[in-house]
């Protein structure tokens, strides 16, 4: 269970929100091999409190910048990760018209008895 956090600045219509999940669960599941209907995404606007570097190692970001924090399973490889990083990119570049330059992306890494699903239960822990 992938659980997504996208911050953004406040103004993006709900299409747009709408649309940026929409990249990142198709990415997930392209890429990361993510089950179909394994959704979980807080999407939040900040008027204020987000914080993202314009210029940090020379990517220049604009004020439209996201960021977008996936906690998921460990597993992936390294290349399922930079797959992933490009698909996400190139999927709201398409979708949203936003820059690549302009998409900050971080993984989480858990071990699989970090999660419950409902029911007070750690249903992928080993007994």
């Amino acid at each position: 269970m992938p659980l997504v956090r996208i911050d953004l600045r406040r103004g993006k219509t709900p299409d747009y929100r709408a649309a940026v999940g929409d990249v990142v669960y198709d990415a997930m599941v392209e890429t990361l091999g993510v089950p179909v209907d394994d959704r979980f995404m807080v999407v939040a606007e900040h008027d204020d409190g987000l914080v993202i570097h314009p210029t940090y190692l020379g990517i220049e970001r604009s004020d439209d910048a996201l960021m977008i924090q996936i906690t998921l399973n460990v597993g992936r490889t390294v290349q399922q990760k930079r797959a992933f990083y490009a698909a996400v990119a190139r999927g709201l570049h398409e979708r949203v018209q936003l820059r690549q330059e302009d998409v900050v992306v971080s993984l989480v890494e858990a071990e699989k008895e970090n999660w419950s699903f409902g029911n007070g239960e750690a249903q992928y822990a080993m007994p």
